[in-house]
């Protein structure tokens, strides 16, 4: 399904960042009997609201309502909605942004007897993320090279 997501995308691009939204991700997906057109959408600087999701699918459902031939021949729901508080940091610039904040980060193989932490992303260098954990009452700084990091997402502090 990858075809139907890069004709989307290259449709509803365009409209989400003319609302002044960024787009974060879209799926093709069934799900028993139906078939589901997940857009997600984030604001840049900060988060987004039920308001815009329904902005956003009023707009997106406008525009491929004009289109000629629909990019998806198969009836299907649209959903448009928020990545969430943890989502997954997708590319570089992802992380650049994040830096900061609370991550977890899994690994392919284990760093200290662990497979994975939860930390603040201090820094990302060439080929390394630094994070700063809690070790009980302390804190430390942990070196974990990017190739070993399987999933970097952010995560709620508690």
């Amino acid at each position: 399904m990858a075809k139907v997501t890069d004709q989307m995308e290259e449709i509803v691009k365009p409209v989400i960042e003319e609302l002044g939204f960024k787009l974060f991700d879209i799926e093709f997906v069934k799900e028993g009997k139906s078939w589901f057109l997940r857009i997600y959408v984030d604001r840049p600087g900060g988060g987004i609201t039920i308001e815009d999701c329904v902005l956003v699918s009023e707009h997106i459902s406008e525009t491929v309502d004009q289109l000629e031939t629909d990019p998806i021949p198969q009836a299907y729901y649209l959903e448009v909605s928020s990545p969430g508080a943890e989502r997954p940091l997708k590319d570089a610039a992802d992380v650049q942004a994040a830096i900061g904040e609370w991550v977890f980060l899994s690994f392919y193989q284990a760093v200290d007897g662990q497979k994975n932490i939860q930390g603040r992303l201090k820094a990302v260098e060439d080929d390394e993320y630094v994070i700063e954990t809690k070790d009980k009452t302390r804190l430390k700084e942990v070196s974990v090279s990017k190739t070993n990091v399987s999933l970097i997402r952010l995560a709620i502090e508690f």
